[in-house]
This record gives structure tokens, C-alpha cells and sequence, in this order.
């Protein structure tokens, strides 16, 4: 009698898991972030703190050819001292299914501030990154990825 509640318990978990699998599957494909929701993130990180321009360098191609892979790069300038260094850094995307894309932390100890990723792109869009400095100043650089075949979906 036990053995049967145990197996349709695990039978139920393995059909909520699948329902679960397929929603998250599906879901990415029938909504995107915009600048909207991109502007949101940000609000809920740093408030209305004002943005200043420059310091990042954000390397991005103009045209990705397949937004399966596309490259991202980012070095923020800093002398990375104890008194004066890159707290985090921040990237979005203004029309993939999540806007957040990836957040690093940074120290004095790590020399640098710079960073590598491959995201994908759903489509032609805006990346926006955010760069924290150790004194509460906050950096944006924003760069167009135009996309000619879509890596979410499309």
C-alpha cells in the first residue's frame, strides 16, 4: 500500500517536472524584454541614481550573423586600487526573454576590470552595461547588435 503512494507521487513529480521543462522551453519564445523592462532592472539595482557616460568600453560586433553565439566584451577603466575600484558590472539586453544577461563582481585584487561572455540574441537589439564603481558612481555604455539569424527562438 506504501509502495503505491510513493509511485504516484513520482509519477505526478515526473509529470510536473515535464510540464515544467515545456513551459520553460516555450515561455522565451512568447515574450521579449524591451527597453522597458530593461529600465525596470536597472531601477531595482540602483534606484534613480544618476548615469555618466564613458569608462566602459564595450566591444560588441555591429552585425552578428547568428545571435546563437554572440560575443561580448567589457573593460571598464580603473586604476583597481583599494580606494578606487569596480565594485560590478551589469549586462542587459533589451530584447532577449530575460533582460538581465550576466552581473560580475570585482576587487582591488583583481588587477582589471574586464570581462568575456557569448550570449545569445533574440534579435536586433541594444546591450546596456552597467558599471558600479567603489565611490557609488554609476557608468552606462549602450551598443546596437544588429541580428540576422535569431538565437532564442526566432
Amino acid at each position: 500500500m506504501v509502495l503505491k503512494s510513493v509511485e504516484k507521487t513520482r509519477r505526478e513529480t515526473l509529470a510536473m517536472a515535464a510540464i515544467a521543462g515545456l513551459a520553460a522551453i516555450l515561455a522565451p519564445r512568447l515574450s521579449l524584454a524591451d527597453e522597458q523592462a530593461v529600465a525596470v532592472e536597472i531601477k531595482k539595482l540602483y534606484g534613480d541614481k544618476k548615469f555618466e557616460s564613458g569608462k566602459i568600453k564595450l566591444d560588441v560586433p555591429e552585425i552578428a550573423e547568428n545571435g546563437l553565439v554572440v560575443p561580448v566584451n567589457v573593460d571598464i577603466e580603473s586604476p583597481m586600487t583599494d580606494a578606487d575600484y569596480v565594485k560590478s558590472v551589469h549586462v542587459f539586453a533589451e530584447g532577449n526573454p530575460l533582460p538581465a544577461v550576466v552581473s560580475y563582481r570585482f576587487t582591488p585584487a583583481c588587477g582589471k576590470a574586464s570581462a568575456s561572455t557569448r550570449m545569445r540574441l533574440a534579435e536586433t537589439q541594444n546591450i546596456v552595461c552597467i558599471a558600479e564603481m567603489s565611490n557609488g558612481k554609476l557608468h552606462m555604455a549602450k551598443a546596437n547588435v544588429k541580428v540576422t539569424i535569431g538565437g532564442c527562438g526566432g
